[in-house]
């Protein structure tokens, strides 16, 4: 079974907008066994959509389309697939119902060009839309088969998850099960280089390597006729794989280095304060997004001027003036201050020059130190030189401080 992943708006071909629907779905389709060779994004333009129809027919069986589908005039992505399969569109019920609920508020009347979005291709299975107006629908005919979905990822991703997968497994044969594993302080090149030979000589399960945003991972999957072959086929590799990069994994398929973290510290029943130059808040804006953070993170200081530094954190202001605020022993009373100040068990600070100015010949952009304070420990403290503008050098610092905390308790 091929499938083909349309995403439809002239926005997205203007760059307005990320297309994420296509990632996920295509994701999905893969999880499922459903193959996808091509990607297509075409505008708000009938004509323009009913050739990309025509040429997707040629070499693929399903269609699975994202966007268009919106109250004004050039939404026309359902009223294309209907022309195409000769289908008139009809007022489905359930989805009227649906779409006057959604205008419940005595103070929003609902616009009458909102009822085409109840208007759907006669014969279709239609999913109702629990997040938005607009229904998605399938029609299948002459062995054809269109899926259509909403754009706004918060309405397609819920609709094709809860809704469209169960109908689409009846078209596959076979299960496909994958685990990501995740990896820092290794480049994508070097970790695929040490498993070249096992990366070719895998056809079931495969090992595909993805690099991320200051970190890699391999993605393993295995195929089988039933969810138990193919996680024992599975099962080998990823043994395999943690044995030879035992040092860098450090979490699995949705895994971040911040939940990763949170999830030691509660069991660890430790506790965590930040101190924060160079990162302006990222380093606790990037912690506090974990779930259940409430119970280890204890507080959270910006101290960007000299003055924060010696009022907030108790910074000498002798060694501010002797080394300046980018310096290892700065960093070091920072990560205590913020510790001893907030009683936990756990201090982390950041300072450095994230540019583009302020460098001088002895402090170019890019020199950073962090400092790891832990309750009963000697405090260290680690001189990094990045490369990047400003926000890459602030998230790689963030991305860093995780890895070392890590590491340190």
């Amino acid at each position: 079974m091929k499938a083909e992943i349309f995403s439809v708006g002239t926005e997205i071909l203007l760059g307005e907008i990320l297309d994420s629907n296509a990632k996920y779905i295509a994701g999905e389709l893969a999880n499922m066994g459903i193959d996808v060779f091509y990607k297509t994004s075409v505008g708000d333009n009938e004509e323009r959509l009913l050739d990309a129809i025509n040429i997707a027919y040629k070499r693929a069986d399903i269609i699975i389309s994202t966007g268009g589908l919106g109250p004004t005039d050039d939404d026309l992505t359902k009223e294309t697939f209907a022309k195409y399969f000769n289908k008139k569109l009809v007022t489905h019920k359930e989805s009227l119902e649906n779409l006057r609920a959604y205008f419940v508020d005595p103070d929003t009347e609902m616009p009458l060009s909102n009822l085409k979005q109840a208007e759907l291709p006669e014969g279709c299975t239609v999913f109702l839309n629990d997040n938005g107006t607009a229904s998605g629908c399938m029609i299948e005919d002459n062995g054809k088969i269109a899926i259509i979905l909403p754009g706004p990822p918060k309405e397609c991703v819920p609709m094709f998850d809860k809704k469209v997968k169960p109908v689409l497994e009846k078209f596959t044969n076979k299960v496909l099960v994958s685990k990501s594993l995740n990896l820092c302080g290794i480049g994508e090149s070097d970790a695929s280089e040490q498993i070249k030979e096992l990366m070719l000589q895998s056809k079931n399960p495969t090992i595909a390597p993805y690099a991320g945003n200051n970190e890699m991972r391999f993605r393993i999957t295995a195929s089988g006729k039933t969810k138990e072959e193919a996680t024992n086929l599975l099962k080998p590799t990823v043994d395999k794989l943690y044995t030879i990069f035992k040092d860098y994994i450090y979490g699995e398929d949705q895994d971040t280095l911040e939940s990763v973290l949170v999830d030691k510290l509660l069991k660890n029943n430790m506790t965590i304060s930040t101190a924060e130059s160079c990162t302006g808040g990222l380093l606790a804006s990037t912690i506090i997004n974990v779930p259940s953070v409430s119970k280890v993170f204890l507080n959270g200081v910006i101290s960007y001027s000299n003055e924060s530094k010696i009022y907030e954190l108790n910074v000498n202001k002798d060694d501010l003036e002797k080394y300046g605020a980018v310096s290892e022993q700065v960093a070091i009373q920072m990560a205590d201050g913020i510790r001893k100040k907030s009683k936990s068990t756990i201090g982390i600070s950041t300072t450095g020059i994230a540019g583009p100015t302020g460098e001088t010949p002895e402090k170019p952009v890019g020199l950073v130190y962090i400092a790891i304070s832990i309750e009963g420990k000697e405090t260290i403290c680690k001189k990094l030189m990045l490369k990047g503008d400003r926000q890459k050098i602030r998230e790689k610092t963030v991305h860093i401080c995780f890895s070392n905390l890590l590491k340190s308790i």
